[in-house]
């Protein structure tokens, strides 16, 4: 029996390629990645309902950061490399293809679905930087692509593989109901380098201060970012839930802030400037139920010493020159 390593999201697409190749009697092992910018919930959402199918999912996060600072093939529209971050998953498929002593490798690439990284030239180039031309079968597409060596070898049925093209999803709803897969989510992108907010706060993270750590990385998906200068960045959170986030990434070493007497936001300034003590004073009053032009008392903790200052809020302009 063949074995295969089956890219997987947990989208239709790569749902439908690893099902496709176990119905032809292929052994498929299904493989997921997480990094700070994307995680693996929906291919555990998707795996549940496939009881045929394993999958193991692997943190990626030090490769993928290496390749995310220097891609090759540059960026998308915001920070998003599709091109090296696909290549990058195929040559790590292709790493666990050996080491399971598997066959090949599936994806569920469609052609022309995304007009960027998914035309024939794009699909080349990844397949080719992976280091593993030869092994990646992409069914939904199939026999519009080149054969693979298991394709020319006849190991593979090229007759039952797919021609599917493009950005509709007709055919693959239909093959979906025809495999009885009910459950499925939208093809919306889960990776945040696609999100243009997301992309400005990590562009300004690197460019003043360079290396940190993936905690500096996961505090940028919570709260609003003010730069108040080189060295200083000041987070406030917007709801409950970022309030909760930012607790949890807070260290002793970090400056805290909060309202004493009013409803506010959590405050959290990154390794504890004291020069930005007051400024952040300001912008928790700012985002605080505090009525207007009204001084208030905010507490300020580091470690476990906190004082308390009196402040009034940040003026808009203030805010919206500092905002990231």
């Amino acid at each position: 029996m063949l074995k295969a390593i089956a890219l997987f999201s947990g989208g239709l697409d790569s749902i439908l390629a690893a099902e496709l190749m176990r119905r032809q009697d292929i052994d498929v092992l299904c493989l997921t990645f997480t990094t700070p910018f994307f995680n693996a919930q929906k291919a555990l959402s998707a795996i549940r309902q496939m009881k045929n199918l394993r999958l193991e999912v692997q943190d990626i996060t030090s490769e993928h950061l290496e390749m995310l600072k220097s891609p090759r093939y540059g960026y998308g529209k915001n920070m998003n490399p599709c091109i090296d971050c696909h290549a990058l998953m195929l040559k790590i498929a292709g790493k666990k293809m050996v080491e399971t002593e598997s066959d090949f490798i599936i994806t569920g690439e469609v052609l022309g679905q995304r007009p960027m990284s998914q035309n024939k030239q794009s699909l080349a180039v990844v397949a080719k930087n992976s280091g593993y031309q030869d092994d990646i079968l992409r069914p939904l597409s199939a026999r519009l692509l080149d054969p693979i060596k298991l394709e020319r070898e006849n190991l593979i049925d090229r007759s039952r593989l797919l021609a599917i093209q493009g950005r509709g999803r007709k055919e693959q709803i239909k093959l979906a109901a025809d495999f009885g897969i009910v459950d499925f989510a939208p093809p919306a992108g889960g990776c945040l380098l696609t999100d243009p907010i997301f992309s400005r706060r990590l562009r300004d993270l690197w460019s003043h201060h360079g290396d940190k750590n993936t905690r500096d990385i996961d505090m940028l998906k919570y709260g609003r970012h003010f730069r108040i200068d080189n060295l200083c960045k000041i987070i406030v959170g917007r709801n409950h839930a970022d309030n909760e986030a930012l607790k949890q990434l807070a260290t002793p070493d970090d400056l805290i802030m909060n309202m004493t007497h009013f409803p506010g936001p959590f405050v959290l300034v990154p390794y504890g400037d004291e020069n930005a003590q007051h400024i952040a004073a300001t912008l928790c009053v700012r985002y605080s139920n505090v009525p207007d032009d009204q001084e208030a008392e905010v507490t300020c903790a580091r470690g476990q010493t906190s004082v308390s200052i009196h402040a009034k809020a940040a003026t808009k302009e203030d805010c919206e020159r500092w905002i990231i």
